[in-house]
Parts: structure tokens; C-alpha cells; sequence
């Protein structure tokens, strides 16, 4: 595992607006339990290339286990815009199952 991060780390030192190898990074980062750097690798391809959808679902799951449920909520809420606008079908649906999940938790 520490030389993935160790090779994605250095492609993105390389090319620091690589989206995809921030995002891949960040997923490694959080199978070691490293949660608040994946958090602001996150945070940084949402800044930087807002279109990635693939990182809105990881970034709000993130801030619902952080406790921070508006920031989460917010997170998918853009998250399903821009997949709606990307025409991403399979991520729209993932997005509102999460923020529908989400909602249901904060009900009860």
C-alpha cells in the first residue's frame, strides 16, 4: 500500500492538477486510516476541477462520518448537479441514494 501512495504521490508532484491521481490518493490515503489528508485531497480536486464527479460521493461520506452532516448534505446536493449536467446516470443515482440514506439517518 505505501508504494502506491508513494507513486501517486509523486505523479501528482509531477502534475499537481492531476484530478485522478488526487482522488486515487485520497481512497489509499483512507485505507491506512490517514481520514484528514484523504479529507483535504478531496476538498482540493472539488476547488480545482469541480466537473470530477467521482469525488463527491467519498467527500460527503467523509463529512458524515466527521459529524459534519450539512456539509455532507451540501456536498451531494453539487454532487448530483454536476452529474446531472455530466449526463452521469450511474452517479446521479449513487448521489441521491447517499443523500437520501443521509436525510433518513438525520430523521431519526
Amino acid at each position: 500500500m505505501t508504494s502506491n501512495i508513494s507513486k501517486l504521490a509523486s505523479r501528482i508532484k509531477e502534475n499537481p492538477g492531476d484530478s485522478f491521481s488526487k482522488f486515487a490518493l485520497a481512497l489509499e490515503l483512507l485505507k491506512t486510516g490517514e481520514r484528514n489528508k484523504a479529507l483535504l485531497l478531496f476538498e482540493n480536486v472539488v476547488k480545482t476541477d469541480p466537473e470530477y464527479t467521482g469525488v463527491y460521493y467519498h467527500l460527503a461520506k467523509l463529512y458524515t462520518e466527521n459529524g459534519e452532516n450539512k456539509k455532507a448534505f451540501d456536498t451531494y446536493k453539487k454532487g448530483i448537479e454536476i452529474a446531472e449536467a455530466a449526463k452521469d446516470q450511474h452517479a446521479k443515482a449513487e448521489l441521491q441514494g447517499a443523500l437520501l440514506n443521509l436525510e433518513l439517518e438525520l430523521e431519526s
